[in-house]
């Protein structure tokens, strides 16, 4: 869900530096393999195309493992608090991605389209606290809609492990609609 917006923005900065394509596609890979991401929606979105919604929730449901494309996930159930759904969702990031005490990530809480960025901060704040919680330090955050599915209300979490050579590439200026 939202390591394409790292893997997008960094192999961009390492093209704009002016190494070979070789290069870029391997800084890419890179970070396609540090990073991972996972969604859950409260709704799902109508692709245009479709004119109906993807898959259809009860008001008390949410759906965890979403893709962007409307895709249903693993695991539908009742509602729950920020906070544990935060945590289901970082549990199985952190976990998938082998992440250990003492390493440093980008975090990212992405909203999928149909969230308010005040929900969103809540996300990220039970995030930091479980990062803190295992000894990752978060070495750059970002919290907004970065990649959306439409109108989905939603959120993703996303970690990417940071060296030096990313974290550069990351802080690279950038000027476009959606990252500044």
């Amino acid at each position: 869900v939202g390591v394409t917006v790292m893997v997008e923005k960094i192999a961009g900065a390492a093209a704009e530096e002016g190494r070979p394509l070789d290069e870029v596609a391997a800084v890419a890979t890179r970070v396609n393999a540090a990073g991972r991401s996972m969604g859950m929606a409260l709704t799902s979105c109508t692709v245009p195309a479709n004119g109906k919604p993807s898959f259809d929730l009860g008001e008390d449901e949410i759906e965890l493992g979403i893709g962007i494309h409307g895709e249903p996930g693993y695991r539908r159930g009742a509602m729950e608090p920020a906070d544990s759904l935060v945590a289901e969702l970082y549990e199985r990031v952190r976990e998938d991605l082998g992440l250990t005490e003492g390493e440093r990530v980008v975090a990212l809480v992405n909203g999928m389209g149909g969230t308010p960025i005040s929900e969103l901060y809540i996300c990220f704040r039970a995030l930091a606290a479980l990062l803190k919680k295992d000894g990752i330090e978060i070495a750059r955050q970002m919290v907004g809609n970065y990649v959306t599915s439409l109108e989905m209300p939603g959120v993703s979490v996303t970690l990417m492990r940071a060296d030096d050579e990313l974290l550069e590439l990351f802080d690279a200026p950038v000027n476009t609609v959606a990252w500044k």
